[in-house]
């Protein structure tokens, strides 16, 4: 977007940056987490790294991420940063006062009131049924608070479903099942991706209506994964991958002293989705895949070829993912409501918080080097260690888990 675009770097700057991607990959992912407005930030992340030469393969979302991904692979190249400028644009909140100093937090608030009064133009507007009582019966599609009719519009507008559909990039949204309570997540390579799809993942209860496909009814996917990596690691083939994780829900914070930090907190938990353990996890099976792949390599040739051995040998695999995460930083006067915070304000500052960061990432390229052959999973993050101009990069599993578990703010790794 104009208030936020920064100048793309010379062709030198973006030759180097493209020269450090791993050579071993076989593919960069791009995961977008849902947190509604929080979603500007992974605009500003999409936009450094299309300034930098780097274009995903493949791009998985639930809610806002949803929204992002889809104005992403339903564009061309070139395109992709002004349907996002556009769809950020149009869902801005336009205050009637000026911003005046020292105002901030009033005129926040008011912007807040008017989006769960009135909605977002372009995005959801209120469902005036929902407040003739909570037994009355609206049908499963229509009972919510808002109507996201805008969004459909709008999605159609702006994205391009044949493009996605051709299958040049790869596109995965996630969307609970209200049935069964189940995740799905449709995928392009698998099955044709429409508007509906990308208005499930983001269909949050109560505020916004389900979606039916194919007679099923579905929620937002947020409500049981708002961090959809699992798909990376549980694909088939599986891929070595260098893999963007933009998270916008901060899994540290500090203890709450009062109600409203208590519903700021406990909100950031709910949505960051565990993401510690599920790393952890992973790593620990990517490493005994590792492990598996380099023990069939040392048998005897008539064992290793039998029918049983070779059946246990396929366990084995030598993939390797990087996993890089981007954590949105907190705004000030940030609350509970910052998920629903459209001003023009708000966007600004997160989409640059993300082009940041992103770039500078890209810079730093902590995917480069040398590893131990036996880790299968590798994360990388940025860490703020003080002033902003104090940056480190935290390399490895341990260290990440360390940081989320303890709130480090010194990691201790690559630099």
């Amino acid at each position: 977007m104009d208030q936020t675009a920064k100048p793309a770097g010379s062709a030198v700057e973006e030759a180097s940056r493209r020269s450090k991607l791993p050579a071993n990959r076989d593919q960069i992912v791009l995961v977008f987490q849902g947190g509604g407005a929080l979603g500007a930030y992974q605009a500003g992340v999409y936009q450094a790294l299309h300034d930098s030469g780097i274009e995903p393969d493949w791009i998985i979302g639930t809610s806002i991420g949803a929204i992002n991904a889809a104005l992403i692979a339903g564009n061309q190249p070139n395109d992709r940063l002004d349907a996002l400028d556009a769809f950020w644009k149009i869902v801005s909140h336009k205050s009637p006062f000026p911003a005046w100093p020292g105002m901030e937090q009033m005129l926040q608030a008011f912007s807040n009131l008017q989006t769960m009064s009135a909605g977002i133009r372009g995005f959801f507007e209120p469902n005036p049924m929902s407040y003739l009582g909570p037994h009355v019966p609206l049908g499963a599609e229509n009972a919510s608070y808002y109507s996201t009719a805008p969004l459909e519009k709008t999605l159609i507008k702006l994205v391009d479903f044949n493009l996605i559909n051709a299958g040049k990039l790869r596109l995965t949204v996630g969307a609970a099942n209200v049935r069964t309570s189940q995740m799905r997540y449709f995928d392009s390579r698998d099955t044709a991706i429409g508007v509906k799809h990308i208005m499930a993942s983001g269909a949050l209860p109560p505020a916004f209506p389900a979606v039916r496909i194919d007679g099923e009814l579905y929620w937002d996917g947020g409500i049981l994964s708002n961090t959809p990596a699992e798909v990376i690691f549980d694909d088939n083939p599986r891929r070595s991958s260098l893999v963007f994780a933009v998270h916008m829900w901060n899994p540290n914070g500090p203890e709450p002293q009062t109600m409203w930090d208590v519903a700021h907190r406990t909100k950031d938990i709910q949505y960051s989705s565990r993401v510690a353990t599920h790393i952890t996890r992973q790593a620990q099976l990517h490493r005994l895949r590792h492990v598996i792949k380099a023990l069939s390599e040392l048998l005897p040739e008539d064992v290793g070829t039998s029918p049983e051995v070779r059946a246990l040998s396929a366990y084995g695999c030598l993939t390797r993912m990087h996993v890089v995460r981007l954590l949105a930083p907190s705004l000030k006067y940030e609350d509970q409501m910052k998920d629903i915070d459209f001003s023009p304000s708000g966007i600004r500052e997160r989409w640059e918080a993300g082009y940041e960061r992103m770039m500078r990432t890209v810079e730093e390229a902590p995917w480069m080097g040398e590893f131990d052959d036996i880790e299968g999973v590798l994360f990388h993050e940025l860490m703020d260690t003080g002033r902003r101009e104090q940056l480190t990069m935290t390399t490895g599993v341990e260290n990440f888990v360390q940081d989320v578990e303890l709130g480090s703010a010194t990691p201790d790794g690559k630099r």
